[in-house]
């Protein structure tokens, strides 16, 4: 699945067009997303993420990198084997692309805005 743009507020995935945030495993693309708390990012909010089995997950903060990721729900994710990256989601979306190299099940968390 590759992410071929991305801008404040809108990704192309696949050649899709997406205004909301996303979750993108293997398979496909989850738009929609939404977190109990805005930015900030839970575990509760990971089922999607943690149902996809992967590897790696790339968490796209936002565009200024606003989205909080507090350091358990970094620890739950790790706990299980899970590599985690954590970036603006611009830079992100190049560290997805480019683990999907080294992953064979890496999923991305992106939020778009802020």
């Amino acid at each position: 699945m590759e992410i071929e743009d991305y801008r404040f507020g809108r990704i192309r995935i696949e050649g899709r067009e997406y205004t909301s945030d996303v979750i993108v495993t293997p398979e496909a693309v989850r738009d929609g997303w939404w977190r109990r708390e805005g930015h900030r990012l839970h575990a509760e909010d990971l089922d999607a993420v943690l149902a996809a089995r992967p590897q790696a997950v790339v968490v796209g903060t936002g565009y200024y990198g606003r989205m909080a990721v507090p350091e358990a729900t970094r620890r739950l994710l790790e706990a299980r084997g899970i590599r985690v990256v954590l970036a603006p989601t611009g830079e992100a979306v190049a560290r997805f692309n480019a683990m999907q190299r080294e992953y064979a099940r890496v999923v991305a968390a992106l939020h778009l805005t802020c």
